[in-house]
């Protein structure tokens, strides 16, 4: 199932810092830690971020069609309200923001890295 997805996931991984692999992304997946959300041209990950205060269903990457990954977005929505999530956040290149605005998305950070 996952490797279908595989250059979706290692072009959205191109812009996530190196912070995962394609497997990490695929155990975390099979572990049941990371979800994938999937229709016939697009897909996201996500996974459950629990925070001293809040819980949040993060999609941490969406690779595709901004219409395809949009299409998905209610039911991730609804199944992270489930899991008693609060929120939910988005990461993901700039290009998105203003689809996901419309969608009531606010940008309320922006993250910087810089090697060390």
């Amino acid at each position: 199932m996952m490797e279908r997805w595989r250059k979706h996931i290692d072009r959205a991984l191109a812009h996530s810092g190196g912070t995962h692999t394609f497997e990490d992304i695929r155990d975390s997946v099979i572990l049941g830690r990371m979800q994938l959300w999937e229709n016939s041209d697009s897909m996201a990950i996500t996974e459950i971020i629990v925070y001293p205060r809040k819980k949040t269903l993060h999609i941490f990457l969406a690779s595709g069609t901004m219409d395809g990954v949009q299409a998905m977005l209610a039911s991730a929505e609804e199944w992270g309200r489930q899991q008693g999530c609060e929120a939910v956040t988005f990461a993901g290149r700039r290009g998105w923001r203003r689809v996901m605005d419309k969608r009531g998305f606010k940008e309320t950070l922006t993250v910087m890295e810089k090697g060390l």
